[in-house]
């Protein structure tokens, strides 16, 4: 019985040595546990010692009570694994399986490889070596962190006023700083002291910590200011753009087209600016909508009849910028702008491994996300420097995110809490914005001429790309048709003809040329209600046209419409293009209530009887566009802190009794800032600032464009003080200071005045049937309401 129990344990034994897949587990399990522990050490391979800048890596362990913990769980797994072999080898004391034993051990031993036990000890061995020197590097780092904690004192939280958030983010960073590599690319360990340099030197949570040697952090000096010189060759401009989506092509192809207008531009306003210093600023321009991430939805249907807008307008940011000499840097993906923007590898929870290396940021409402997302604290220190292409405006109500959750504005969009100057629109639709815009085609006399002689009066152009757009338009369209002849630009595929009536000639979708060509033949263009605001409409006037459109009964807003719900306004929309309704009107444009068929007809009477020359406003052209930007980049700066205003040793010398910093102007109810008193510096001047009260419930967008003048945001900070009431002469028992974005305002009824409380809610829109608002207006130049006459 001792012989058979001998052998059945050499058996069960050599068994154990010679299964293949069972030795193959083990080793599996030694290979990934070792895996897992280098995962587990995470970003600690490469962390970042002191002093180090962010790009310098280290191959070193820094070892703490996370790492370790991991050592002690593959310990106790390995040791669970040899409790199991050791009950196998226990099998040799029984007799039940030995038949089965005996079977497989012939088997294996048929298919034993020559060697694999060998290779497989070998593997154990070097792995067990591997253990052992990474022990020896993890209790050489904690040798090493004892040293410096006695040698500095603990890490303990400092409990400092200044930093009262510092404990708290302490707390957090304990608990999640493992949740995004980026904390562990900055040296983050999991120690407090980690925490606490992390919290001071790359965040500004916590106090900075005496015992560090400051002098390794990297200072940064400002880099030399250079001089703008405009620059008439787009080639360097169209390289950069790129290729691979249709809608990076179709700008580029506008570029091509309007390249000798842009050239012309350049050198006359060159000739006006010769004597100014321009600083040449590095601008990013990030087109975010354009990019995968949010979808890029707009380059399918370049060639479908989709919109083309925003596209129209982002070309020609992007050439006026080029024109007037700036260093600038494209970005249409999310790793192009993670790259220029210097972003940590990670999650975007971290700020950015050093400053800011653009003065500009050009993007959209998609990359502001985007933004966000990636740049951590970064986006919160540098949001001054962001310039964001809307194309239908944002409101002061829906930008202060703390107000419009408490009032019902807040939307899918806006709440950014940026001065609202730094969003730029297409048209001007609020002063409460800056006005970017685009360009048209301008004409030379001799094109001019050509389409005088070659107008059809008897030709109509549809504004309308999409088969949708025509639907339920046939009462209007018969009426039009009895007058003239109908032509369309619908897209359609060869297999499926536009859903269009039959009178109506459809050309399908025209390259921009071919558009152009038939806009100089027709008498006019007429709008069906959507799309709202586009190019097209001033494209077409350009190129002699009369442009007829609806009139919308209510207006459209966020409040009734539902394209307009979500935008972060509250404007009226009084018809399908309001810029052109109000800034350009009769003759060459046309707005009627398209339901009432004899005010239509009539309509269409008046337009074969009129004569129009192609006409542009001047806001609208390269020179214009160019003459713009400029001034914006050049004097709007919202980085720089404003003073309070006013302080007590300006007030005190005001002139008059009380004090007053206005006069009263001559034939006028509005007052001027006093020329004998010094001026803060202020974009646009003071001495543009005209103030006036609005009537009950009226905004001041409609109080200054009654007084033949344009509200001008900038100037609030000065007339926000009770010296404006007095001037006024309104009578006010009391004047308080509130979060209101109607004020500064009164109540004629109550007496009541208020100041605003928070300059984010400086608002030229919005209305309140009891109060009169305070109004500062300005003049503009002709045919550029941006800019005001000395703004140049």
């Amino acid at each position: 019985m001792s012989a058979v129990n001998t052998d059945y344990s050499t058996m069960v034994r050599r068994c154990l040595l010679t299964f293949k897949p069972f030795r193959i587990f083990v080793a599996g399990i030694g290979f990934f546990s070792l895996c897992f522990l280098m995962t587990s050490l995470g970003g600690q391979f490469s962390a970042k010692r002191p002093g180090d800048t962010p790009f310098t890596m280290r191959a070193e362990v820094l070892g703490g009570p996370e790492s370790r913990g991991v050592l002690r769980k593959i310990s106790d797994m390995l040791e669970v694994i040899m409790k199991r072999m050791d009950t196998l080898s226990k099998l040799g004391n029984t007799t039940t399986d030995s038949h089965r034993l005996v079977e497989l051990s012939s088997a294996l031993d048929r298919i034993q490889p020559i060697g694999l036990v060998e290779r497989i000890q070998a593997i154990a061995q070097n792995m067990s070596d591997m253990a052992v020197k990474v022990e020896q590097i993890l209790q050489r780092s904690l040798a090493t962190n004892r040293v410096k904690d006695g040698a500095t004192g603990q890490c303990e939280v400092p409990k400092d006023p200044h930093y009262p958030d510092c404990p708290s983010k302490v707390d957090w960073m304990r608990a999640r700083w493992t949740s995004d590599p980026c904390y562990a690319f900055y040296g983050v360990d999991g120690s407090d002291c980690s925490f606490l340099i992390y919290l001071s030197e790359v965040e500004w949570f916590c106090p900075p910590l005496t015992w560090r040697n400051q002098t390794t952090t990297p200072t940064h000096k400002p880099l030399p200011k250079r001089q703008a010189a405009f620059q008439s060759d787009i080639g360097a401009l169209l390289e950069q753009v790129g290729t691979g989506k249709e809608s990076l092509s179709f700008m580029k192809r506008r570029m091509r087209r309007l390249a000798a207008q842009w050239a012309s531009a350049a050198r006359r306003l060159d000739d006006r600016l010769r004597s100014q210093w321009r600083e040449q600023k590095r601008i990013l321009v990030h087109v975010g909508f354009l990019t995968e991430e949010s979808g890029d939805v707009f380059s399918p249907k370049v060639l479908k009849g989709g919109p083309l807008g925003e596209m129209v307008q982002w070309a020609d940011i992007l050439t006026a910028l080029h024109i007037l000499g700036h260093n600038l840097k494209i970005s249409v993906s999310l790793k192009e702008l993670q790259g220029f923007l210097g972003v940590p590898p990670g999650r975007g929870s971290c700020p950015l491994t050093g400053p800011l290396p653009f003065d500009l940021i050009y993007t959209d409402y998609h990359g502001l996300q985007q933004m966000r997302q990636h740049m951590g604290l970064s986006l919160r220190k540098h949001k001054c420097h962001i310039r964001v292409i809307d194309t239908f405006g944002t409101e002061p109500a829906y930008n202060h995110e703390d107000y419009a959750t408490l009032h019902g504005y807040r939307t899918n969009w806006g709440y950014w809490n940026l001065n609202c100057r730094q969003y730029m629109t297409m048209f001007p639709h609020t002063p409460d914005n800056s006005f970017m815009g685009f360009v048209a085609e301008e004409l030379n006399d001799t094109e001019r001429l050509s389409i005088q002689r070659n107008k059809v009066d008897s030709m109509a152009v549809v504004y309308g790309k999409e088969a949708s757009m025509w639907k339920g338009k046939e009462r209007f369209l018969a009426i039009l048709h009895r007058y003239m002849d109908i032509h369309g630009t619908v897209y359609y595929e060869t297999q499926r003809p536009p859903e269009v009536p039959a009178f109506v000639k459809n050309h399908g979708l025209l390259p921009q040329q071919e558009l152009q060509q038939l806009l100089r033949k027709a008498k006019l263009f007429i709008g069906f209600g959507f799309p709202y605001e586009g190019p097209a409409p001033l494209e077409a006037i350009a190129n002699g046209c009369i442009f007829l459109q609806p009139k919308f009964k209510p207006s459209h807003s966020s409040l009734n419409h539902e394209f307009f719900k979500g935008k972060p306004t509250s404007r009226q929309v009084s018809s399908q293009h309001p810029y052109a309704e109000q800034y350009i009107g009769r003759p060459h444009v046309i707005t009627v209530d398209f339901n009432n068929s004899q005010e239509f007809e009539s309509a269409i009477r008046d337009i074969m009887r009129t004569k129009v020359e192609p006409y542009l406003p001047y806001e609208y052209t390269c020179e214009g566009m160019l003459e713009r930007v400029h001034a914006y980049i050049q004097n709007q700066e919202f980085c720089a802190p404003e003073a309070p205003f006013p302080s007590a040793n300006t007030s005190s010398s005001w002139p008059g009794s009380p004090p007053s910093p206005f006069v009263l102007l001559p034939n006028s109810s509005a007052l001027a800032w006093a020329s004998n008193i010094s001026t803060p510096p202020s974009w646009p001047p003071l001495s543009a600032l005209r103030l006036l009260a609005s009537l009950e419930g009226q905004s001041c967008i409609d109080a200054c464009q009654s007084a033949g003048l344009i509200c001008e945001p900038a100037f609030y900070r000065f007339v926000n003080i009770k010296e404006a009431f007095s001037g006024l002469e309104v009578q006010c028992e009391g004047v308080e200071a509130e979060l209101n974005h109607i004020f500064p305002a009164f109540s004629v009824e109550s007496s009541e005045c208020g100041l605003q409380k928070d300059p984010l809610l400086f608002s030229c829109a919005g209305a309140n049937n009891k109060y009169h608002r305070l109004c500062p207006c300005r003049d503009y130049r002709k045919g550029q309401v941006a800019l005001c006459r000395d703004c140049l």
